[in-house]
């Protein structure tokens, strides 16, 4: 009954998507200028985060039942008082571009990746032992670019969850797993990444990333990979588990299909990057038509996942809808609160975060790297690394052609703070947030937070001090 239920949720989700965007709609006010806006308007982004940090640790029954409408009404805050100010047009300006150009590709995009990924399951007998989570871990980092850091995380959280089922002390594991498989592992390609392929749509060439940052990547997995066989090594030492005896089972793979499908969305990322098949308004804005083309394959390649899996796969994986419903309505509110942080950053020395983009450059107006590195990183952290990205490359010049030579190490910073640095919170990658919620659907605990940031804090901020002095 759950699995029809979930089934006519997103048929239903699907097939409305489109013809809702293509409605017509009157002619749209112009957007507000960020020169325009104070940091006053960041309150709700800043509300919306506050609640996701505090709510679980001071009032966890509330927020488990209602965390959707406490998202909601951050950004009601947001658009009502932005309505008032500049007028209902602009208002609803600022709410269907988030919606149109940013939220409905985002999510497009990641519930195809998560229902697919959701019915890939490696079978096999798999002992959470330090060598094996290490192989786990490292497959998983190499997958990341390949099919995307949320492809990657989706296939193989599970079986990671299934190998440490038997162990007590596991946090650790899940917390490195975010480090690398949601996030570091997808630095080498466009696919991997949400930065990199807005990078790539906007003229940054395929293999760029694979090049010119694989030293970067190859130092931070091999010393997190290394850091964690210490820590687990450790852990397992303390703890002396007692793996379940059973028999043995080969490695294999069942759900092909999903396989099949997650391929199949690879190559719509690619086209979309390499096809150019013009402009069409879609409420007012100027959309891509291979845009539109590929949310609507990524709406059937769910519905073909959701109809042609077997619930009893789905179950054997511990697949559940909680995780992307989380994931879809919190980052609803953090794409409408965020739209003014993001329009301060991109008016430039024109806004009110001058001070900050007046350190991106010397007196002589020479970009520095390191900054760009840390700047981009620590925005991502908080931000959407993805438009984090755009601001700070349209900052360094916005042309393709003089980023990938001349501008080269200003652009593998940019590259690299947004895609390693999103991984230093929650809500700097949509994974992360996804992993989170999966691990604590299977009864496993999860740091709150604050607590995962310290995680952060404590492994990848002298891991990126180190990357800062060896490349940037």
């Amino acid at each position: 009954m759950g699995t029809l239920r979930a089934r006519r949720v997103v048929t239903g989700a699907a097939w409305a998507l489109l013809p809702a965007m293509l409605v017509p709609m009157p002619a749209l006010a112009a957007g507000v200028s960020g020169a325009e806006l104070s940091l006053a308007w960041a309150i709700p982004f800043v509300g919306i985060l506050l609640s996701i940090a505090l709510m679980p640790l001071f009032a966890a029954s509330l927020w488990h039942h209602h965390y959707g409408k406490i998202a909601a009404i951050w950004a009601v805050l947001f658009l009502l008082p932005f309505a008032a100010f500049f007028g209902p047009g602009a208002a609803w300006y600022e709410f269907t571009h988030v919606a149109v150009l940013e939220y409905i590709p985002f999510i497009a995009l990641l519930a195809a990746l998560y229902t697919a990924g959701g019915g890939v399951m490696l079978k096999g007998s798999l002992v959470g032992t330090p060598g094996t989570n290490v192989a786990l871990l490292a497959i998983g980092t190499v997958m990341a670019s390949l099919m995307g850091t949320t492809g990657a995380a989706m296939v193989m959280i599970r079986p990671v969850l299934r190998a440490n089922a038997f162990r007590r002390n596991k946090t650790h594991t899940f917390v490195f797993f975010i480090f690398l498989v949601a996030n570091i592992g997808g630095s080498l390609t466009p696919v991997g990444d949400p930065p990199l392929y807005l990078g790539f749509l906007r003229g940054v060439s395929f293999f760029w990333p694979t090049t010119h940052m694989f030293s970067e990547f190859l130092l931070c997995a091999v010393l997190l990979l290394a850091l964690y066989w210490v820590f687990d090594t450790i852990a397992w030492n303390r703890e002396k588990p007692v793996a379940p005896v059973a028999a043995k089972e080969p490695l294999s793979i069942e759900g092909w299909l999903n396989v099949a499908l997650l391929a199949a969305i690879v190559a719509v990322v690619i086209a979309m990057g390499y096809v150019k098949l013009g402009v069409v308004p879609v409420l007012g804005h100027p959309m891509e038509v291979e845009k539109l083309v590929g949310i609507a394959l990524f709406a059937a390649i769910t519905l073909i996942s959701v109809y042609g899996t077997s619930p009893a796969l789905r179950e054997a994986n511990g697949f559940a809808w909680g995780a992307i419903l989380e994931v879809a309505k919190l980052f609803a509110a953090i794409f409408i609160t965020m739209a003014p942080v993001l329009a301060i950053l991109r008016a430039g020395s024109a806004g009110a975060a001058a001070g900050l983009v007046a350190l991106t450059s010397d007196a002589n107006g020479v970009p520095i790297p390191w900054v760009y590195f840390w700047l981009t990183g620590a925005l991502s952290s908080f931000l959407d690394n993805a438009p984090t990205y755009i601001v700070f490359f349209e900052l360094a010049g916005g042309d393709p052609a003089y980023l990938m030579t001349q501008g080269a190490l200003v652009l593998a910073a940019i590259s690299c703070g947004a895609v390693f640095m999103g991984a230093n919170s929650y809500i700097g990658n949509a994974p992360n947030f996804m992993v989170k919620a999966i691990v604590e659907e299977n009864g496993e605990r999860m740091p709150s937070f604050f607590g995962y940031c310290a995680w952060a804090a404590c492994i990848l901020v002298p891991l990126f001090v180190l990357v800062t002095f060896i490349f940037f």
